[in-house]
């Protein structure tokens, strides 16, 4: 009798949810000014701990230290259950060697969080409990990573882990799909000052005109595994690639090679987006030709040059610099997309950073001659955190198909205001 209780306070506990989802759940945004990480917060478990959770494209799941994190709800994940198969666990912890705990449990389905920030990988195990959102919105048997509190290096402060948000099983935006029957969406909204927001399950806001302006572009599959943790050979990349197949500068081409743009057979090359570096780091063969042609176009517009600041090349007075409602007045970059004159326009907002009073540089950043790193293995381009910000960026999972806006600048919004 009280097991069939207990299954229908459950089952209203779904139908609840899913009415207030309708529209998917919707999660802040808030930017750390000392590591302008973008993290956002939640709440998990019988408790509704509080986690806040760096925001990570590249990584496969959640996961947080769970030293003090105690829920009447939490379970782990079995080793060879259906669940751990589903999780890709690594391994198994077959006998946790101290006090029983959320990340302390026998035979329990192994984990390998990723932090770009530490040079190892730690054994962490896989466990689910409820994730409650602030909008009303809980998901049930969340699937999830604990690891230890010395992990979190470099992490923003108050945060406590990451909240994974790859093409995978176990992603926020698939586990919230599948358990509250919605459509595999996301959206994000960095924001450069005050809250943005994480839509999930519904892209953005219906209610937004931004939204029905958004430029669209296919989301492309890397047929080689690029995850900056553990590659799987004969996978694909669960990151986001888009194709980019040149750059403009005040309209003019790059005289760049059109290999570097695209992925080979290796999956080397190609376009990715990542949340984890704060500025869009280029190949070498594609950086020089884009910081000479961008001080040319600067030089026309009677902006001076100054030396450089590291990491940047380019620098300039910012005297020299007008001020306009898309930021610095200063040469447009373009990333040219498949399609009739189609590209992802950054304005001044995002390609110019202040250094101090006096000076103003082109915010990308060299990547080297050899595009194998170990963050980002075989990729040209990586879009940072910086050419995000104010910019409204759709994952369409179902279309495999990325809807963006550029700069919500040019429509008199930012995301802290849509």
């Amino acid at each position: 009798m009280a097991s069939s209780f207990y299954s229908f306070v459950f089952f209203f506990a779904i139908l609840l949810s899913a009415s207030y989802a309708q529209n998917g759940l919707i999660l802040p945004i808030r930017k750390d000014t000392n590591t302008f990480q973008h993290y956002t917060s939640i709440q998990m478990g019988s408790n509704r701990a509080t986690v806040n959770a760096v925001i990570d494209l590249s990584e496969r799941f959640m996961w947080f230290e769970c030293d003090n994190y105690t829920s009447s709800t939490y379970a782990p994940i079995p080793c060879d259950s259906q669940k751990c198969e589903i999780a890709k666990g690594s391994g198994c912890l077959v006998e946790c060697p101290g006090p029983r705990r959320p990340g302390c449990t026998n035979n329990t389905c192994g984990a390998s969080p990723f932090n770009p920030f530490e040079s190892f990988i730690p054994s962490g195990t896989f466990g689910e409990d409820t994730f409650y959102s602030k909008d009303h919105i809980q998901v049930p048997q969340f699937s999830f990573a604990c690891t230890d509190s010395d992990y979190t290096k470099g992490l923003a402060s108050g945060t406590t882990g990451i909240l994974g948000l790859a093409r995978t099983q176990i992603s926020l935006h698939k586990q919230v799909a599948n358990k509250l029957n919605l459509p595999e969406k996301f959206s994000l909204c960095l924001p450069s000052l005050g809250l943005g927001k994480l839509y999930v399950g519904g892209g953005s806001s219906s209610k937004s005109d931004v939204s029905k302006s958004l430029i669209t572009t296919p989301l492309i599959i890397n047929p080689v595994s690029t995850g900056p943790a553990i590659s799987v050979q004969g996978e694909p990349s669960d990151e986001y690639f888009i194709n980019v197949q040149s750059i403009r500068v005040q309209g003019e081409p790059l005289s760049v090679k059109s290999s570097y743009f695209n992925i080979d057979k290796d999956g080397v090359g190609g376009t990715k987006i990542n949340t984890m570096i704060n500025f869009t780091t280029l190949h070498s063969s594609i950086y020089k030709p884009l910081t000479r042609a961008f001080v040319k176009a600067a030089s026309d517009m009677k902006i001076k040059s100054v030396d450089a600041v590291a990491p940047f090349r380019a620098c300039f007075s910012s005297f020299t610099i007008s001020t306009t409602a898309t930021g610095p007045s200063v040469p447009i970059i373009e990333l040219v997309l498949p399609g009739n004159d189609v590209s992802w326009k950054i304005y001044g907002a995002n390609s110019m950073f202040q250094v101090n009073k006096n000076v103003m540089c082109l915010a990308f950043v060299d990547g080297g001659s050899s595009p194998r790193t170990s963050i980002f293995p075989s990729t040209s381009i990586v879009i940072g955190t910086y050419q995000l910000e104010d910019n409204l960026l759709e994952f369409d999972l179902v279309s495999s198909q990325l809807h963006f806006s550029s700069s919500l600048l040019v429509q008199n919004k930012t995301c802290s205001r849509l």
